[in-house]
C-alpha cells in the first residue's frame, strides 16, 4: 500500500479522534513502513472540535471561565483564528461534564453564551458554534440569557430557562 488516509472522529468516551489518528498511523505503518499515512482528526460539532481545528489550522487556544451544565464555574476552551471563534457547545454543556448525574431538566448552555461572549469581548466577529454532545434541554435558552436575552415568567420575573422552566416562558425580551 503507497497511501492511506486516515480521517476518524472520536470514539466517545474511549479515544479521541486524534488518540485514534495516532494508533492508526502506527499501527499502519508498523506493517507497511513505506506506506504514506495522512491522519486527519475530525469532529463532529462535540468533544475535540476545538481541538480538531487547532490541530488542522493551528488555531490559538483560549481559555475562559464559565459556567458548566450545573452552573458551577469551570475554565473551558474555544480556539480563535484571526477574528474567528470556533467553540463546541460541549466544552461548556457537555454530556461528559456531568458522568451519572444526568437530568437535562435542570441543566442550562448558559456557560455556551458565556464563551460566545468572551470570544466576542476578545476581538471575534465570526463565530463558529458546534452543537454535538450537550448535557441540556434547554432549547438554547441559556446560551441566548447569558448574551442578554431576558425570559419573563407569569409573575413578569426574569429567569434563566432549564428544560424543566422552557414551561414557564411567557414573554421572551431580545
Amino acid at each position: 500500500m503507497k497511501k492511506c488516509i486516515v480521517i476518524s472522529d472520536s470514539f466517545k468516551g474511549t479515544l479521541s479522534s486524534i488518540e485514534i489518528c495516532e494508533i492508526a498511523e502506527q499501527t499502519i505503518k508498523t506493517v507497511f513502513p513505506k506506506c504514506e499515512v495522512i491522519a486527519i482528526p475530525v469532529a463532529d460539532g462535540g468533544e475535540g472540535t476545538v481541538t480538531c481545528f487547532e490541530k488542522a489550522m493551528g488555531a490559538k487556544i483560549v481559555k475562559a471561565t464559565v459556567s458548566n451544565p450545573y452552573n458551577e464555574k469551570i475554565v473551558a476552551n474555544y480556539s480563535k483564528i484571526d477574528n474567528k471563534a470556533i467553540i463546541e457547545m460541549a466544552s461548556a454543556a457537555g454530556l461528559p461534564m456531568v458522568g451519572e448525574n444526568k437530568n437535562p431538566e435542570i441543566t442550562s448552555t448558559y456557560g455556551v453564551g458565556e464563551l460566545i461572549s468572551h470570544a466576542i469581548s476578545n476581538g471575534s466577529t465570526e463565530i463558529l458554534l458546534g452543537l454535538g454532545g450537550s448535557a441540556t434541554n434547554d432549547l438554547g435558552c441559556g446560551c441566548a440569557a447569558a448574551l442578554g436575552a431576558k425570559f419573563i415568567d407569569k409573575t413578569g420575573k426574569s429567569f434563566i430557562p432549564t428544560g424543566e422552566t422552557l414551561k414557564n416562558i411567557v414573554n421572551i425580551d431580545i
